[in-house]
């Protein structure tokens, strides 16, 4: 069975951009690319593709910062929900366009499972290395939430803790003590640190 990149490809008639995303994981022809970076490149180039059967022609860079707008959780509500309005009023269904955007580990299970890559044979990219990293503070953020409230339940169950319901966060934060921003660890590393240094 296709994976999801494979069927949007298909349906959209966008398979020369298999072989793209192929290249540019490999660095062939391309400068390499991270799997979070081809995600991008992918949703970007979907967004574009369903602009255009909308009939909208969209400019230089537009399609780029209405994606952001729509993903990116520095955008304003308003900022968002303008953007959304603007892609309604052309019959797109942005719930629907949501859940077509992939993730980077869709791009992965697609070009190792689709298109059988075993991946770049050079180092691993510093981009890769902080995917993985987030990953890897992801999963422990999940543990220790886990733990927690295992340990909770266990303890309201003999009685040596009394509440009413309860839930767990757990929340990894980073602040910058240049200029007192604060951000979830997994916004600050997807942006590369913090904005008093753009």
């Amino acid at each position: 069975m296709p994976t999801k990149v494979a069927r949007l490809l298909e349906t959209y008639d966008l398979e020369s951009l298999g072989l793209e995303l192929e290249q540019r994981w490999l660095g062939k022809g391309y400068e390499r690319e991270s799997l979070r970076k081809l995600a991008t490149r992918f949703n970007e180039r979907l967004l574009g593709e369903r602009m255009a059967r909308a009939g909208l022609s969209p400019l230089d860079g537009e399609v780029e910062n209405t994606y952001r707008l729509l993903t990116d959780d520095g955008v304003s509500a308003g900022m968002r929900t303008q953007a959304e309005r603007e892609l309604e009023r052309a019959g797109i269904d942005v719930d629907a366009l949501r859940r077509e955007f992939v993730s980077h580990q869709a791009v992965h299970t697609y070009l190792t499972s689709d298109r059988e890559l075993e991946g770049p044979s050079s180092q691993t990219s510093p981009e890769d290395r902080l995917e993985r990293d987030a990953a890897s503070i992801q999963r422990l953020s999940s543990r220790l939430t886990a733990v927690t409230e295992d340990t909770v339940k266990r303890y309201r169950e003999t009685d040596l803790l009394e509440s009413g319901s309860v839930s767990v966060l757990v929340d990894v934060n980073v602040l910058c003590e240049e200029c007192g921003e604060q951000y979830d660890v997994a916004t600050f590393l997807e942006r590369g640190g913090c904005r008093c240094r753009e």
